[in-house]
């Protein structure tokens, strides 16, 4: 096994992926003219492209040889957005590579249900399933990167963790043509979990491709993904009273749950059996084209021909298609369980509830960009068409709606002021009225005095569809769903300084007709207004010349009986020691803590698949303490983590049991560990 890895060691060492920020190996200036005149010179939007390139397959990179000619150079952007970016190499902090944010909790398991400690009320106008809890596993259009390559690219990704519980991805992405790429993505999730039916195993199908035409009038997006999410609910343990039973229930197994019984679901690596619990599968299709007409230009190099092109005008039409499944069920009802949770008596032997969704969306839009020198400012307009289908089993339902959108981004020419204005509005419809606005406004100070930017967001929206008689998933929410729109502001300003790697912000939340659950089965409306004041910090403090400080800090306070429960204060802080040692490794170890202070953590209600209000129980955890490794090796990178240190007791009996709750019923495990590589090749 130790040579196995000692050769892994010196394979990738062997490999190099120059995927850095601009001015790492390779970076900068001369980074960015290598890349193709195709993609970015005549792109819109915020951000701007690169300059330079050549008309051939990356033909500069080739002939004059500049000793990279083994690695690789990789960009990317997003669907909405003309501004580049390039893949993370850094080593100090495991949650960008991970699932969760550093600012969610999750029910104990590798790819249960989540939720963010911080508020964040839904922003999205017109129709929306209203199922969220497992959002952090499926793939988003907005989220969905399209590359720029030099050369083929292929990453591994391997996980292990503690119960046999593995995470895999494969990725690939490379340019058939200088102006034509795709990639690839799969990732599987499939964690046993430590406590009992608490089985998880999601998969994730993501194909997209970009291309632009030699001449650079006509561009093409086009985006497949697939999600197909199973999740074992077991509705917390029965009483918390048995995680300090020992040595009885020092076997997390052991200690019996509201929901599934003594039964375990089989456990496979690509698939399993989910008897009591949660199946959604989401596919979402998308094809994006534009056709530019303005001012061509070229300019003739080596013999080469590099042609440029300048819009002012866009035509743009976008066709989207999306499939939503969300299921619960239980082929082993446990009366008990339910009678307990939900009051439910009359159960049959096999319990289930579907919810099945198809949508249609067109979209035409028209740009025009003022200045031909600026191509980072624009103006837009649009419409849309949507149809939407559902099938609740006995009931369906077909309606359509209309929509109008307008945009305005302006990033200057001295990169002093970046402005964006964006609205959209339901005009027919069922979701006639449902409107979204927002602005930003981001202004360079000064090279040592850093950004100011102000945000503004106001949504009117219809409830979810979760809380529509005609969705099954109100069999089981009780109660009046006789909701007006809610209407929601928030206000923000940030402060950025990069030299001294500091952060400040804050939000102001104003939220009316606010629409939660105040019980496991029961949705509400708070009628009367209210607010929430959020403030953030980050920092990054220099200790010593190998040793570095990260902390990051948000405080939170609601108006008096508003229906949100928030910790005052929630914070993460990690102590490393890091550094490139030798040649090639670059290294950070050190302490992670995560602490919030005591409050009355949200419930969740495991059929309806939602978290809830409950002021009952007040949680009080210990900090979350994690010890890490995390190195890279060119592109290879390594991490192993030992988690939830501080479950760790020496009373009345050695181990970790001294479990954090999530919610009430839902312990987090104890000491867990942590193994995965990252592996990059250059095809």
């Amino acid at each position: 096994m130790i040579r196995i890895f000692y050769l892994m060691i010196l394979i990738a060492a062997t490999v190099s992926v120059v995927a850095q920020r601009p001015g790492g190996p390779g970076g900068g200036r001369n980074l960015l003219q290598n890349m193709p005149s195709g993609f970015g010179s005549s792109l819109g939007g915020r951000g701007g492209g690169f300059g330079g390139g050549s008309s051939g397959p990356f033909k500069d990179s080739l002939i004059h040889r500049t000793g990279l000619e083994d690695s690789a150079t990789i960009a990317y952007r997003y669907l909405d957005t003309a501004r580049f970016y390039f893949l993370d190499s850094s080593v100090n902090d495991f949650s960008r590579r991970w699932y969760l944010p550093w600012t969610h909790v999750f029910l104990g398991n590798t790819g249960s249900a989540s939720r963010s400690l911080l508020f964040q009320p839904n922003l999205q106008a017109g129709w929306d399933h209203g199922m969220h809890a497992y959002d952090a596993y499926i793939q988003k259009i907005p989220e969905v990167k399209f590359y720029n390559t030099t050369r083929p690219y292929t990453q591994l990704v391997y996980v292990l963790g503690s119960k046999a519980e593995q995470n895999i991805t494969v990725f690939h992405t490379q340019n058939i043509r200088y102006n034509w790429n795709f990639a690839f993505k799969y990732n599987l999730i499939n964690a046993p979990g430590v406590f009992r039916n608490q089985l998880n195993n999601h998969n994730n199908y993501l194909f997209n491709s970009w291309y632009i035409s030699p001449k650079k009038r006509y561009t093409a997006f086009f985006i497949l993904s697939a999600s197909k999410l199973a999740a074992s609910e077991n509705g917390g343990i029965s009483s918390n009273r048995f995680l300090d039973s020992l040595p009885a229930f020092g076997n997390r197994l052991n200690i019996p749950t509201n929901l599934g019984g003594g039964a375990v679901g089989i456990q496979a690596l690509f698939g399993n059996t989910v008897n009591t619990g949660n199946r959604y599968n989401v596919t979402n299709w998308l094809l994006r084209q534009h056709y530019d007409v303005g001012k061509k230009d070229s300019i003739i190099t080596d013999s080469n021909v590099m042609y440029l092109f300048f819009p002012r005008l866009r035509f743009q039409h976008t066709l989207q298609y999306n499939r939503y499944q969300f299921e619960y069920n239980d082929v082993k009802v446990d009366t008990a369980g339910y009678r307990k949770l939900y009051g439910l008596t009359d159960l049959p032997s096999k319990f289930g509830i579907k919810d099945f969704w198809q949508i249609l969306d067109n979209e035409l839009a028209l740009y025009s960009f003022p200045d031909i020198k600026n191509q980072q400012q624009y103006l837009k307009v649009a419409a849309g068409y949507q149809n939407l289908r559902a099938d609740f089993g006995v009931n369906t339902t077909n309606f359509n709606n209309l929509y109008l959108k307008g945009e305005y981004r302006n990033r200057t020419k001295n990169k002093k002021w970046d402005m964006e204005l964006a609205g959209t509005f339901f005009s027919a419809g069922e979701y006639a009225g449902d409107y979204q606005v927002s602005a930003s406004l981001q202004r360079l100070i000064g090279n040592k005095l850093g950004f100011l930017t102000l945000s503004f967001t106001n949504v009117n929206r219809t409830p979810s569809f979760v809380h529509n008689d005609l969705s099954n998933f109100k069999r089981l929410n009780i109660g009046n769903t006789d909701f007006n729109k809610e209407n929601t502001t928030v206000a923000g300003v940030q402060y950025d300084l990069p030299q001294k790697q500091l952060s400040l912000g804050a939000k102001y939340f104003l939220a009316g007709n606010y629409i939660y659950f105040k019980s496991i089965s029961q949705a509400e409306q708070e009628g009367t207004l209210f607010n929430v004041l959020q403030l953030s910090a980050q920092k990054k403090f220099r200790l010593s010349k190998r040793w570095n400080w990260y902390a990051e800090a948000f405080a939170q306070q609601a108006t008096p009986n508003a229906p949100v429960n928030l910790p005052l204060l929630f914070t993460r802080n990690r102590l490393a020691y890091e550094g490139k040692m030798f040649k090639n490794l670059n290294l950070s170890t050190g302490l992670e803590l995560r602490y919030h202070t005591p409050f009355k953590a949200d419930g969740y209600s495991p059929v309806l698949g939602q978290f809830y209000l409950q002021n009952d129980t007040t949680i009080s955890n210990l900090p979350d303490i994690a010890a890490f490794l995390h190195f890279r090796i060119r592109s290879f990178y390594m991490f192993i983590r030992a988690e939830n240190l501080n479950s760790m007791q020496v009373s009345p009996s050695f181990g970790f049991f001294n479990n954090n709750l999530v919610t009430p019923s839902q312990p987090m495990p104890g000491f867990f560990i942590r193994f995965g590589i990252f592996w990059g090749f250059v095809n």
